[in-house]
């Protein structure tokens, strides 16, 4: 299966968060307040449904799933989720986010097939997961407005990071306000040689070329697909 490494040109990757199975409206990163999501996308919120929605309203090549049950509870990864989703959009790469914070469960999740392991510095209690693991996996640097999560080492030491690395910046999850392009900035500049992702707060085309001109790999994005404010007529633009 197609992991999703790095590919030349900027990539849009639209976003799934899992919640009891189902598919959630992510609010500035208050996932405890996650309702199933309503979208003109797909009928109902069924993982299969959704993907397949967003596929259709983006021609993706990755999608970024974050399984909240296992990020915040703990459980174990939403295989038939995965399964779904993965079946629903054939050829698209899977990234996803359970809560990984051991090497034993990287590897039995590489075992499955699904998807490539994103490494969430808000799951890690020590620095080092991410760099042991290198190019099989995605790290992803959260923050919450001003907190950086996890351990600090990992925000600050670039040589612990994998080649692809997003910067989840959760207050502005489907707040709408646009990327923090100054944050971003410093970031790549600490790591010129990395693929760097934004997360949070794309609000259409517009901000999809100015992080394309700050030297951004990409961007995911869910609510702009959502709400209708990028489609897949915008996708010709960025090519």
């Amino acid at each position: 299966m197609d992991h999703g490494f790095g590919r030349p040109g900027f990539a849009v990757i639209p976003v799934l968060d899992l919640r009891g199975g189902r598919v959630v409206r992510a609010r500035r990163g208050e996932r405890s307040s996650y309702a199933p999501i309503a979208t003109p996308l797909a009928k109902g919120s069924a993982p299969d449904a959704v993907a397949r929605g967003l596929c259709d309203a983006w021609p993706a090549t990755i999608l970024y799933v974050a399984d909240l049950d296992a990020i915040i509870d703990g459980a174990a990864p939403d295989l038939a989720a995965l399964r779904a989703i993965a079946h629903a959009c054939p050829g698209v790469a899977l990234w996803v986010d359970a809560g990984f914070g051991e090497p034993v469960g990287v590897d039995a999740f590489l075992a499955t097939g699904l998807g490539r392991p994103v490494i969430g510095s808000e799951s890690q209690t020590e620095a080092g997961l991410a760099a042991r693991l290198g190019d099989r996996i995605v790290l992803s640097l959260d923050t919450r407005g001003t907190e950086r999560l996890g351990p600090q080492a990992l925000h600050d030491d670039p040589s612990l990071w994998p080649p692809e690395v997003i910067a989840m910046t959760l207050a502005q999850v489907g707040a709408g306000r646009g990327p923090d392009l100054a944050a971003l900035a410093a970031l790549r500049a600490r790591a010129p040689a990395c693929r760097l992702y934004a997360a949070g707060g794309v609000r259409g085309p517009d901000d999809l070329k100015a992080l394309r001109a700050a030297g951004i790999a990409g961007a995911l994005v869910a609510s702009a697909l959502h709400d209708g404010t990028l489609s897949r007529a915008d996708a010709a633009d960025l090519a």
